[in-house]
C-alpha cells in the first residue's frame, strides 16, 4: 500500500501472513502480533522515519487495512 502525506508518498508493505491486533484496555494500549505482523509494523515505522517525511505524517491501520479485528 502507499500513502501520500503533504505530497510525499511512502510505500508501506506487509509481510505475508502478517497479523496485528491493537486493544485498548482502558489504562493501556496492547499491540499483539505474530512475527510477520511485528516486522510489518516495524517497516511502517521505518518508512515514516525516512528523511524528508514531514512532521505529523501518519498511517491509519484499520480493520481490513492492516489490523485484525479484536475479539
Amino acid at each position: 500500500m502507499s500513502a501520500a502525506t503533504d505530497g510525499i508518498t511512502g510505500v508501506f508493505t506487509s509481510d505475508e501472513g502478517a497479523r496485528i491486533e491493537v486493544r485498548n484496555l482502558g489504562g493501556e494500549i496492547v499491540i499483539a502480533a505474530n512475527a510477520a505482523g511485528f516486522k510489518t509494523l516495524a517497516g511502517h515505522l521505518l518508512t515514516l522515519a525516512q528523511d524528508g517525511t514531514p512532521d505529523g505524517a501518519h498511517l491509519h491501520l484499520e480493520e481490513n487495512n492492516g489490523l485484525d479485528k479484536a475479539p
